[in-house]
């Protein structure tokens, strides 16, 4: 068997209390049953939460500080075939040595999709 898939989205808002973005759902993340692989969501939750701990660094190959996700929890509610999905990440913690972010995912409608929470260190 073989799968190949292709997955965007947009982060469309940047503030130091809050990052949003937005995942049209096409067929590059689409898993057999027709529905958006749970992997494409948590990876647009993840990559969200990652962006709201950075801040204003820039990503570089390799760059120090980067902010590993030690912990992750997903608790998948709902999915869709069409449209498009939201991400807004919130700190839960602001920390030195770790911060906790959560991240909701909604549809075009508003309804309740994921409710991701990531753990965050600073990479040596």
């Amino acid at each position: 068997m073989k799968f190949n898939g292709e997955i965007e989205f947009t982060i469309t808002e940047k503030t130091v209390d809050h990052v949003t973005g937005e995942m049209p759902i096409q067929a590059g993340i689409l898993n057999p049953f027709g529905t958006v692989h749970a992997g494409a969501i948590i990876w647009f939750a993840d990559v969200a939460a990652t962006v709201l701990v950075l801040e204003n660094v820039e990503v570089a190959e390799g760059m120090k500080g980067f902010p590993l996700a030690i912990n992750l929890n997903a608790n998948l509610m709902g999915n869709g075939k069409e449209g498009m999905f939201f991400a807004q990440s919130k700190y839960v913690k602001r920390g030195k040595a770790v911060s906790i972010v959560r991240t909701v995912v909604t549809d075009n409608s508003g309804r309740l999709i994921a409710e991701i929470t990531t753990s965050h260190v600073s990479s040596k």
